[in-house]
């Protein structure tokens, strides 16, 4: 039998949280969970408490802690306005599988329908962003119910749960048992699906792979890289997936994406929506090739795409599918050769390759947003963690950034939200406190959050944060002339000096204006041990050439 455990409800919240192995408290301090904060200070050992400047900042922290850790991150903020200042961060988790907890103040209960201070019926306004949104009525509800938040939060399909408490309650004291910290486990796939799927893979010429976020979230990337190299597929990597494949390997053909989607014969997709970024799930039909079969494979069935006509499809555990359609591929009669059409995809990988460094070693003047990349990219380390807050400047990162490591990238996901970025690079600097931190900023999305270098200052927290910045909302400037021939709404002002505002919160760093001064203004960077902006005033006309916008 467990322990039974006892306190006010703001230690039990933190017994239950540090249960289920959270490591940190992001948070802006407010009245109605000060609880929080005695519970996590009087906690044995404490349990960090990370404080920043505006709420987003804190649920971004949590969401992207849960993205690196895979454990669920703990954002905690106070009643009204801090937890509406978070709703775009817990819609982000939504849509991108990402666990976290997020605990709202509540108005007091005994005071409820009075009017007092930022009464507000919350859970009703995220519940259509979050897997769970509920209110604990009393203190004796928190053990339970905050038990049930981070286990449904961790297990599959991942995602923010929201749970609030009455201020009155959450000062006063309960017990109960001590949490399980509990997981769900994923469920087994189906073998008569894999068994399908692998015989399409068995009769197929020209297949293709796509690997997502969720594989990195299922913990399946050292299988999913085992089956890459066992069957021999050309992979495609996005979201989270970036890195299961390492960059380099003679497998990813993230470069020869083009020509792998639109010319295969059978497309499987892992761990990822066929959403906007993967064409809804049409594949095939370019240079004369036929539509291509699809396969979606997801980590529960809800996950499985109901919009695309599937060949196949089998939802479950990522690792047993994986190892799953190894052991159904043995069995086939047939062991395809796909050597042609994996060397037809290296030869364009190897030519657009070539392409790039033309860009990546660009002269020009405005310096070319590519050229950043080429003299940041020999600087990453293997353990680095690179985080993109940015339109058409994030863009391009995606082009060039190919991590050699699974779990280093953060992008805002196919929810497209700007401002995340001074959370993820709080998050990471915490979670991979060896690694390097290189925050990617657009100056439009800096705009958002820029604010919280303060907290990186005052928590000791060294990040790298690259700037392009064009003095325009570059991805919105481009189609809207498209369209209409003009702009308006595009413009921010010309090469303002952010860094100058990093200096003013604690910080260090430089404006570049010169493509041959980006490479030591990076070395400085990397050398300063301090949070460091390198300001690169960049081309507005040069544009990130995209097939789609979205829609």
């Amino acid at each position: 039998m467990s322990e039974d455990l006892s306190g006010h409800a703001g230690e039990l919240a933190v017994a239950v949280a540090r249960a289920h192995g959270v490591e940190t408290m992001f948070t802006l301090s407010g009245a109605h969970v000060f609880p929080m904060y005695d519970g996590a200070v009087k906690a044995d050992p404490p349990l960090r408490l990370l404080d920043v400047r505006h709420e987003q900042t804190a649920a971004f922290a949590a969401e992207a802690t849960g993205k690196l850790t895979r454990v669920p991150g703990l954002a905690v903020l106070t009643a009204g306005p801090g937890v509406t200042n978070g709703v775009s961060a817990i819609a982000q988790a939504q849509f991108a599988g990402s666990p976290m907890v997020v605990v709202g103040g509540r108005a007091p209960q005994n005071r409820w329908g009075s009017g007092s201070l930022q009464e507000l019926d919350q859970p009703p306004i995220v519940a259509s962003v979050c897997k769970l949104a509920r209110t604990l009525p009393t203190a004796g509800d928190v053990l339970t119910g905050l038990d049930e938040a981070f286990c449904v939060a961790g297990s599959s399909h991942r995602g923010p749960v929201f749970v609030d408490v009455p201020m009155d309650e959450l000062f006063n004291s309960a017990s109960g048992p001590a949490p399980s910290g509990r997981r769900m486990p994923g469920a087994e796939p189906d073998t008569d699906a894999l068994d399908r799927i692998a015989a399409l893979l068995a009769a197929a010429e020209r297949p293709a792979l796509v690997l997502g976020t969720d594989v990195w979230a299922d913990g399946a990337e050292v299988a999913a890289l085992r089956f890459v190299e066992a069957v021999g597929i050309p992979a495609i990597t996005n979201g989270m997936g970036r890195g299961v494949v390492p960059g380099g390997h003679p497998l990813l053909v993230t470069k020869a994406r083009g020509q792998a989607l639109g010319t295969a014969d059978l497309v499987v997709v892992v761990g990822t929506p066929l959403d906007f970024r993967l064409g809804y799930g049409a594949f095939g039909g370019k240079d004369g090739a036929p539509p291509a079969a699809v396969v979606h494979v997801a980590d529960s069935p809800g996950q499985v795409a109901g919009h695309a006509e599937l060949a196949a499809s089998v939802a479950g555990d990522l690792t047993s599918v994986f190892d799953g359609l190894l052991t159904a591929l043995e069995r086939q009669p047939r062991r395809p050769d796909w050597s042609p059409w994996v060397t037809g995809l290296q030869d364009t990988v190897r030519a657009a390759t070539e392409r790039d460094l033309a860009l990546l070693r660009a002269e020009a003047d405005p310096i070319h947003p590519a050229r950043i990349y080429g003299e940041l990219v020999p600087r990453l380390a293997e353990d680095a963690v690179v985080i993109g807050d940015g339109g058409d400047f994030v863009s391009f990162a995606g082009k060039f950034v190919e991590p050699t490591r699974p779990g280093g990238w953060l992008d805002p996901g196919p929810y497209g939200c700007l401002g995340a970025g001074l959370g993820s690079a709080i998050a990471a600097r915490i979670a991979r406190p060896d690694a390097q931190v290189v925050l990617l900023l657009g100056d439009g999305a800096a705009g958002f959050s820029l604010m919280d270098v303060d907290t990186l200052v005052r928590h000791g927290l060294p990040v790298v944060m690259v700037m392009g910045n064009n003095s325009a909302w570059g991805l919105e400037k481009g189609p809207m002339q498209m369209l209409y021939g003009y702009d308006v709404a595009a413009d921010l002002a010309p090469r303002t000096r952010y860094d100058e505002v990093v200096k003013a919160l604690g910080g260090a760093g430089e404006t570049v204006t010169d493509p041959r001064h980006v490479g030591p203004a990076l070395d400085r960077a990397f050398a300063s041990g301090v949070p460091y902006l390198v300001n690169v005033i960049t081309d507005v006309e040069a544009a990130y050439p995209r097939a789609t916008f979205g829609i």
